[in-house]
């Protein structure tokens, strides 16, 4: 039986979201990738248990993920309760609906129905009464806002989440969402975002409405889908992403265009003692108002090294990079 580790929690720093009471740990593990019905389950358990074991206490999921979709709900809330039980209270538990789930109008985007049907299905994948934060995962032109927002007070109220949460909504429609759900008395604290060297559009705004509302931001994707790491200095191996042709993120093309980027923010990451990837993170948590940044990783050295972004928050390099 498993047992975490007593010093779990000094290995860790905790952000405030926005400003609730609820802390996330600076680095959070995502389960996009590598937690599907395709992956080892063994290889899934030692990963959330080293993740725990250094503090990682928030575990982000949505109704899709796999392959195939929802397996990964799956798998997660099997080694929970295999394995994990004993520490529910001590975790963040995240899940999300709004993309593709099941055939016909109602199994994406931002219905009532949608929504709520979503949820329910996402709490027996993971054989839980409730969790942590519950996100609309994108927005929806065809359904009122105040729809979608009346949908994520009726899951508070209902004991299914206790915090709400958007991701991929514009600084606009942000603020419009934060308004309704203040009115609904609804714990409204975050949005998640892409956001990396490479993709900086939420500083042109998002930002600072986070900011002004008084929000939290968690960021996915600050590799750039392995970009901004060691997978691709030397080529294209051919176990990587890159070199799937039908991977719609990354490819030949995207990885040769960046590479002599690459190559130099790796020198300076050199130079500040860390890896690519460890810098890449430290990048992200210079914004003030991100609360965490999500990882994903396919095997624990992953997980360790970018635990190393921790220890190099700070550097004077970090100001010169803000400018590349």
């Amino acid at each position: 039986m498993y047992e975490a580790n007593s010093q779990r929690y000094e290995q860790m720093q905790y952000r405030p979201v926005g400003n609730s009471g609820l802390h996330l740990p600076a680095i959070s593990l995502g389960l996009w990738h590598n937690f599907g019905s395709v992956d080892p389950l063994s290889n899934q358990k030692a990963l959330l248990e080293y993740a725990f074991d250094h503090g990682i206490t928030h575990f982000d999921l949505a109704n899709n993920y796999g392959p195939v979709p929802g397996s990964a709900e799956s798998n997660f809330g099997h080694v929970l309760h295999e394995e994990l039980a004993a520490y529910r209270d001590e975790m963040i538990i995240s899940t999300k609906a709004g993309y593709l789930m099941w055939p016909g109008p109602y199994g994406e985007w931002g219905s009532r129905k949608h929504l709520i049907a979503s949820l329910d299905q996402s709490l027996k994948r993971l054989g839980l009464d409730y969790v942590d934060i519950f996100y609309h995962h994108r927005p929806d032109d065809n359904t009122p806002l105040v729809e979608t927002a009346e949908a994520l007070a009726q899951i508070v109220r209902s004991g299914k989440a206790l915090y709400i949460g958007i991701s991929n909504y514009k600084p606009e429609a942000t603020v419009k969402m934060s308004a309704l759900l203040h009115d609904l008395h609804v714990p409204f604290i975050i949005q998640q975002q892409r956001y990396n060297m490479f993709n900086r559009e939420p500083e042109t705004g998002l930002f600072q409405a986070l900011a002004d509302e008084h929000l939290g931001a968690i960021t996915f994707s600050p590799l750039a889908q392995g970009l901004l790491s060691d997978r691709y200095l030397n080529g294209i191996p051919k176990d990587s992403r890159a070199a799937r042709p039908s991977s719609p993120f990354l490819h030949e093309d995207k990885v040769e265009a960046t590479l002599s980027t690459v190559k130099k923010l790796n020198a300076l990451a050199q130079n500040r003692g860390q890896s690519l990837a460890a810098m890449a993170l430290a990048w992200n948590l210079r914004q003030p108002v991100v609360a965490s940044v999500l990882v994903g990783a396919s095997r624990t050295s992953q997980l360790a090294d970018n635990l190393e972004a921790l220890k190099h928050r700070k550097h004077p390099i970090t100001d010169r990079l803000e400018n590349q």
